[in-house]
This record gives structure tokens, C-alpha cells and sequence, in this order.
């Protein structure tokens, strides 16, 4: 089985070394360099990789992306495409022809850590399915692209257990042309969710309640809008918009919403719970925590949070039943909240608090 990794850089020497030893598992690797300065492409190659230069003007990821694709090889029986900050642990290429063995499918997804905490801690983990065969996909959009099947058939999509790919980006590195891109994906196709989903986020994240509130109701009223967690996230965005714009009561609603919209994801309760805390509604974080406390199965997909699985729903949960008089268990949740953050200050003071007031 010929397995080849293909990726797109610029001005990533830093981390040339680092990437090539960890795709140095796979049977070629073919990059796409789209305007280094700082010598990515002879960093790259001395290495054995196979380096192409064209810059991609304007610019998009879909169109970048499926530049590198073209320069995978034909023979190819599975193409890998990763970035220059990401790290497989060792051994994926055995787990993944293990896995293409067993499933022969077109696609394959993989565990994906996101981010990861100060004391290297796994933060937000999903399921990414940047796997594939070498024909039949293309990929789509300006940002935030994904691969996009070319045949007539659907078809089920495998799974790469045990294959495991570390995000370590660069923190100097802008997200500026993020913004532009995603307005233009909405333009492109107004009627696409996903798109619409995204540049709300975006306006969040850039602080532009107003834009953000807009787009995200858009999203909500768009008919092929249809996926619950992806429904549910644009609700807690809202839900963010409104206590920003000073409408607390708005935003209660709107955190409901998102927890009746997928009942199964933590991040809903999760985020109700901290409302309540403000409100210093105790019983209120206690149902919340605990309902999140009570789902033990992360959901794959992109549409989940760190905080929902780390400290925060235990931390919640220790406040609460202390406020509540129940300090036994304030001290059980708070020794889990420390177990997940041994470094936080805070969380080591509270449990000491509620051990000094047993």
C-alpha cells in the first residue's frame, strides 16, 4: 500500500524538522509552498521532501489545497493531508493501512487534538477526515475547507483508530485573513450553513456583536440548516452576543435553546451552569453541571469544547453543592476539577477551602 502525505506551507521553517519527522512514516511527501521567505522550501527538501513553489493569487485554501493534491502520485492508495504544525504520534502508518485493510473506504477520519493546555494537556479533540484515496475528491471552499466527494454513491466513512494528530500552531500567527474569506464563502453560496455558521463565529471571535448576532440567526433560519450541533453552537454564540450587548435574560433563552437543540453535548449545560454561577442560582449550576457531568461520550465532531471536558463542569459542580451546604461532595468534585488542571491557583485554593470546612 503507497501512502503519501501532501500539505501546503509558507514561512514555516521553524517547523520543517519537527513535521518531516513525523511524516517520514509515509511513502513520499509532497508539499506545496506558497511563498516562503524563510527557506520552508530548502528546509523542506533536505529533508526528502518533494517541494513545489507557486504563490496563489487571489488567495484560498480550496484552490492551494487541491494545487498540493495535484502534486500526490497517481499510484497513490491513500493520501494524507496534514499541515506543517501538526505531529502524528508514532505508528499511525501502520494503524491507518491496518484500518484501510479492514474498511476499504474512500475516507478516513482521525483523532485530531486541536489545542492543547500550557501543561501540554489535551484541549478541544475531534475527529478530522483529511484521509482519502487519491481520486474522486476535491477540496471546497475558501476557508474552513473540506474535501468534497466527486462520485455519483455516498459512502460510509472509515475510521482510523488508534491514529492520533497533535495541532502545535504558531500563537504569533495571524487569523487576519480569516474574516474576508468566510465573507466571501457567504457570498459564494448564501444558502450554505456551514458558511454562514462560521462567519457568525468569526464576527464573535472579532468582537462584532452585532454582525455576529445577525449572521448566526441567519444560519438558524437557512432550510438546509438542519445539523443540531451545529445549530446548538450558533445558539450559544448568541447566547454570547446578547450578555455582551447586555441582555441577560436574552441570552438565558438562548442557552436554553442550545441545550434542547442537542441534548446529547455538554457544551450547552456547560455554559448555562457559568450563567447560573453569576446569577449565584446554585441549584441551577447543580442541574446543569451534573446533566453535563452525566454525558461521558465526547462527540466526534468539530462542534465541541475544551472547557466542556476539562475543569469547568467539575469546578461548577464543587461551587455549587458547597453553596448548597453539601461540602463532602464539594470536596470530591473539586478534587476532580484539580485532577484536570494540577497547576490552576484557583482550583487548589477552593479545594483546600472546602477541606478546611468540612
Amino acid at each position: 500500500m503507497k501512502i503519501y502525505v501532501y500539505a501546503i506551507c509558507k514561512d514555516e521553517k521553524a517547523f520543517a524538522d519537527r513535521w518531516m519527522d513525523s511524516m517520514s512514516e509515509a511513502d513520499g511527501v509532497y508539499v506545496l509552498d506558497t511563498g516562503s521567505q524563510d527557506g520552508t522550501p530548502a528546509a523542506l527538501a533536505s529533508r526528502g521532501a518533494w517541494v513545489a513553489c507557486r504563490e496563489v493569487v487571489p488567495w484560498r485554501f480550496d484552490k492551494a489545497r487541491n494545487l498540493s493534491l495535484d502534486l500526490v502520485p497517481q499510484d497513490a492508495d491513500l493520501c494524507v493531508c496534514t499541515d506543517l504544525d501538526e505531529v502524528f504520534e508514532k505508528g499511525w502508518r501502520k494503524k491507518l493501512e491496518q484500518a484501510a485493510l479492514m474498511q476499504s473506504c474512500p475516507q478516513y477520519r482521525c483523532r485530531f487534538v486541536w489545542s492543547h493546555g500550557e501543561d501540554g494537556r489535551e484541549g478541544m479533540v475531534f475527529w478530522q477526515n483529511k484521509i482519502h484515496r487519491r481520486h474522486g475528491f476535491v477540496w471546497h471552499y475558501p476557508v474552513h475547507e473540506v474535501l468534497q466527494w466527486q462520485g455519483e454513491k455516498e459512502y460510509a466513512l472509515g475510521e482510523a483508530a488508534g491514529v492520533s494528530l497533535h495541532h502545535w500552531p504558531d500563537p504569533q500567527k495571524s487569523r487576519g485573513q480569516y474574516l474576508p474569506l468566510l465573507e466571501l464563502a457567504a457570498r459564494e453560496e448564501p444558502e450554505a450553513p456551514r458558511c454562514a455558521h462560521y462567519l457568525g463565529r468569526e464576527y464573535m471571535y472579532q468582537g462584532d456583536w452585532n454582525k455576529a448576532e445577525e449572521e448566526l440567526l441567519r444560519h438558524l433560519a437557512l432550510p438546509r440548516s438542519t445539523w443540531e450541533a451545529e445549530r446548538a453552537a450558533s445558539m450559544r454564540y448568541l447566547a454570547r452576543c446578547c450578555l455582551e450587548t447586555g441582555r441577560r435574560k436574552e441570552a438565558l433563552r438562548w442557552f436554553y435553546r442550545a441545550v434542547a437543540e442537542a441534548p446529547s453535548l455538554r457544551e450547552g449545560y456547560v455554559e448555562c451552569a457559568w450563567y447560573f454561577s453569576q446569577e449565584e442560582n446554585w441549584p441551577g449550576v447543580l442541574l446543569m453541571s451534573q446533566s453535563a457531568l452525566a454525558i461521558t461520550q465526547r462527540d466526534k465532531t468539530y462542534i465541541n469544547e475544551d472547557f466542556a471536558w476539562g475543569s469547568v463542569p467539575w469546578d461548577l459542580s464543587a461551587l455549587a453543592f458547597w453553596h448548597l451546604g453539601q461540602k463532602e461532595k464539594a470536596c470530591f468534585y473539586g478534587a476532580r476539577a484539580l485532577e484536570k488542571e494540577p497547576e490552576n491557583q484557583r482550583l487548589q485554593q477552593n479545594l483546600a477551602f472546602y477541606q478546611g470546612e468540612k
